[in-house]
């Protein structure tokens, strides 16, 4: 195969990358064409489609994180899933050195057309970044994959299997290893990445003997004696179908403090399907499996790849509606527990303590946080940020502070704590409160979700973190007159990242005014766009 001509003679090219190199990334990825006709783009934290068609996006990953690998001279992971998505889709995500999300910088290329034109991106790539590929450090990918039956062929394009000796995408970079860590879930992967390029020990077994001992320090902190600590020990979970139960099920062995009954387990549902975090914080309503005998007990949902999480509780003499606990209750819960340590901290007398050099605290969210959610935080005297939807966005933004909390009401939920404040943290560990208070779930305003079916999302343009429609015109002028009819009304809609429907978010003074403002303006935003079918 011919170079080309841009490419056939420059030095810098010659001087980045040897003949062999390129051979081998030219010979590797004509046997993965794209598809024809597929737009595929990396969205809110990683690329996700139907399963059919993602091999060459694989494979363009695993090139990717080989390369992010060797710019690091760190250990990457890759993840093949598709979180909540049904279960005929697939999808990517990356992690960093740290642990957490691919920076934005990096996010990868697709829409190359053929091998050629791939290898110059590739070149360019590895310009531009100053890429050393023939230095000590060879490369290294830690891979996992959640149940979906497509991951183990996808699992293929990334990674160069021992019966075949074809380069695939990440030993196509020369040198570069992979190694397979298991069906994992998320979370699972990002903190053995974590935990490799610390030099700690990254089996299984290693991580849940955290997560226990991490649980166990906590149920600590509750005064012996306290009949908070004997009480509501019940906790029924819903796996989703999907990894998340598997692992449960091997965890709940090591709470002893928490008595854990797993459902949707995978074992005969459909992954998503009627069930998982999604499923529930959208709907509001029970999952598959649970019903009226559960009033009273603490239930929660997972979702596909377990790195969401929402609780509810099942109300009485009522058609399988709850009380939900999303993400946008618990991250008040947990800002209100840090604040309070942290002002224990503060106030205790060390005089080897700068007074001056306080712990900054973010809360980070998008504009689809609920109201009433934001005016606790203004309470508590935390520093607020808002986003564009999506959880890179949220991570990038709470990775500047030395605690920065994110929780999308979705369930995706993170507390980030940097480095340095872990350090002063470690000597001052004795001076955190021995007791625990009985934390409330703050009432919050009414909302509701709703989505409309369109033929382009692409063709609603957002701004001010998507709190406003520019694009097209009439749209926002048409939303701000309907949600004026609502008391406390608020309501934003937002292109899905994932497929041609667009959310729209509404809140109100009462549930019922909140689903009628939704209903309201996704048949303005059907006027303008849709096909006539909304939900």
């Amino acid at each position: 195969m011919e170079l080309p001509t841009e490419l056939a003679g420059t030095t810098e090219v010659k001087g980045r990358m040897n003949e062999e190199q390129r051979s081998i990334l030219l010979e590797a990825s004509s046997h993965f064409p794209p598809p024809q006709g597929a737009k595929l783009s990396y969205e809110m934290a990683g690329f996700r489609a139907d399963a059919s068609i993602l091999r060459s996006t694989v494979f363009r990953v695993g090139i990717l994180v080989a390369l992010r690998s060797l710019k690091t001279q760190s250990v990457i992971g890759l993840m093949i899933t598709a979180s909540h998505n049904k279960v005929s889709d697939n999808g990517v995500k990356v992690a960093d050195p740290s642990g957490r999300m691919l920076t934005q910088e990096w996010e990868p290329f697709t829409d190359a057309p053929d091998p050629h034109h791939l290898l110059q991106l590739i070149v360019e790539f590895v310009n531009k970044e100053n890429i050393p590929l023939e230095g000590t450090w060879r490369g290294e990918v830690l891979l996992a994959r959640d149940t979906r039956p497509s991951g183990e062929s996808l699992l293929e394009a990334a990674k160069l299997l021992a019966r075949d000796t074809r380069p695939t995408g990440i030993s196509s970079i020369v040198g570069a290893s992979a190694i397979f860590m298991g069906v994992l879930t998320t979370p699972q992967l990002h903190w053995m990445v974590r935990a490799k390029n610390k030099g700690i020990k990254t089996s299984e077994l290693e991580y849940f003997e955290q997560l226990s001992s991490s649980f166990r320090c906590l149920v600590d902190l509750i005064p012996q004696g306290s009949s908070s600590k004997y009480v509501n020990n019940k906790l029924l979970v819903d796996g989703a179908n999907g990894v998340g139960g598997e692992m449960l099920e091997v965890l709940k062995k090591s709470l002893i403090d928490l008595d854990i009954e797993t459902r949707n387990s995978g074992e005969e549902g459909v992954l998503n399907e009627g069930v998982g975090a999604d499923y529930v914080q959208k709907e509001k309503v029970v999952p598959c499996g649970f019903g009226p005998p559960d009033v009273g007990t603490r239930c929660a949902s997972l979702d596909g790849d377990a790195d969401r999480l929402v609780y509810f509780r099942v109300l009485s003499n009522s058609d399988g509606r709850i009380n939900l606990v999303d993400g946008d209750k618990m991250l008040s819960l947990f800002a209100l527990f840090i604040n309070e340590q942290l002002s224990i901290l503060n106030e205790a007398k060390d005089e080897n303590v700068d007074k001056d050099n306080k712990t900054r605290v973010g809360v980070v969210q998008t504009a689809y946080a609920n109201g009433a959610s934001t005016d606790f935080l203004k309470q508590l005297g935390i520093e607020e940020v808002f986003t564009p939807t999506g959880v890179k966005y949220l991570h990038e933004k709470a990775a500047e502070y030395d605690i920065g909390i994110y929780f999308e009401a979705n369930g995706h939920e993170t507390v980030l704590f940097s480095e340095n404040f872990l350090c002063w943290l470690e000597g001052r560990i004795s001076e955190l409160s021995s007791t625990t208070k009985g934390y409330f779930i703050y009432s919050f305003n009414s909302y509701f979700l709703d989505w409309v079916k369109v033929v382009d999302r692409t063709a609603v343009v957002t701004a001010n973190a998507e709190t406003v429609v520019v694009r097209p015109l009439g749209v926002q002028e048409a939303i701000n007159a309907e949600t004026a009819k609502y008391d406390r009304g608020r309501c934003f809609i937002r292109p899905s990242g994932t497929e041609d429907v667009i959310r729209v978010y509404a809140e109100a003074s009462t549930q019922e005014a909140a689903e009628s403002l939704a209903s309201s303006v996704a048949r303005l935003v059907d006027q303008f766009l849709g096909f006539g079918s909304h939900r």
